[in-house]
């Protein structure tokens, strides 16, 4: 599962064996939210979450709406197109 990115304890990847549409994991502790990346460029948007309040799924896309054209490359490089 590569990482691409981390921040304030959140881990961003995207599993190897994942499927369509492009999208990326978001990990802290023991909760998870999954966001499509809506490429090339997003913005990102929710697709489903456990255990994440409100105020830090907002955090979360904040953090990813700026980085998405790049893990939207990331993506790519992983799985082929979007």
């Amino acid at each position: 599962m590569p990482t691409l990115h981390r921040f304030d304890g959140y881990r961003v990847f995207v599993p190897a064996n994942d499927h369509r549409p492009a999208h990326v994991h978001v990990v802290k502790a023991e909760n998870e939210a999954i966001f499509f990346l809506n490429c090339p460029s997003g913005p990102v948007s929710l697709r489903e979450t456990i255990g994440f309040r409100a105020s830090q799924l907002a955090a979360i896309e904040r953090e990813l709406n700026p980085l998405a054209p790049r893990l939207c490359a990331e993506w790519e490089t992983i799985h082929g197109e979007p």
